[in-house]
């Protein structure tokens, strides 16, 4: 029999390194070649850009890609499409265009307002023949009214309203009036003037005579209103 020495199995001096060294190691050469390697990239950028900066300065220009044309769009060649067309009227119908219609409003011009018709001096065509004119006779100017000079005439009341109808156009109560181509003269238009007695610008001695034509022409002042009606004159 061995003795106890001999009974214990001999180990290496591998078997005795612990297996907490031998990664530890295994993990220290992984990171060494790791540094390695970026190492050996930052070299290489290096020498890149030491070569370009060399380069440049010479006028080399390095090869540049060449650019390739991109497919036109759909837009692009809808565009071209709509720049190229021709508009063809020639022969086409156009239908004109329908307007609304409006009514212009132009307001009319006034009428200009007649003349008033000047005081008279128509001529009385029932009392003809004789003179022409006043004979100069001076004017009237001693003032009064119609009432006035009716009254003092001897014209019944009654009668005032035919007197005033037929003196109003004959004279415009105007014992001065006088007709320029006949020569009738005072309120009643005494055709010749010279036939009144007295003054025939007078009122009272115009209306006076007046009173005696009327009755013995007409038969009283209503004919005499009744005749003027119709023709105008008396």
């Amino acid at each position: 029999m061995n003795s106890r020495n001999d009974m214990i199995p001999e180990r290496s001096d591998a078997a005795l390194v612990p297996a907490a060294t031998v990664a530890s190691a295994s993990r220290g050469t992984r990171r060494w070649s790791r540094r390695r390697g970026v190492a050996g990239v930052f070299s290489s950028l290096a020498v890149v850009g030491f070569a370009a900066a060399m380069v440049a300065p010479t006028g080399v220009a390095l090869a540049q890609p060449v650019a390739t044309e991109a497919p036109d769009s759909v837009y692009a060649v809808a565009l071209a499409d709509t720049q190229n067309l021709t508009v063809t009227v020639e022969g086409a119908a156009i239908t004109p265009v329908e307007r609304g219609s409006f009514d212009v409003y132009v307001k009319p011009k006034p009428k200009p307002k007649p003349a008033p018709a000047p005081v008279t001096t128509s001529s009385s065509k029932g009392s003809q023949g004789g003179s022409t004119g006043g004979g100069g006779l001076p004017p009237y100017s001693g003032g009064g009214a119609p009432a006035e000079w009716m009254a003092a005439a001897g014209i019944a009341q009654g009668d005032w309203q035919y007197v005033d109808y037929i003196v109003s156009r004959e004279s415009g109560w105007n014992p001065n009036a006088t007709n320029s181509s006949s020569g009738a003269c005072g309120l009643v238009q005494a055709l010749p003037c010279s036939k009144v007695p007295g003054n025939g610008y007078n009122p009272v001695d115009n209306l006076r005579w007046a009173t005696g034509y009327a009755t013995g022409r007409y038969g009283s002042w209503a004919g005499a209103y009744n005749f003027w009606v119709t023709n105008h004159w008396w």
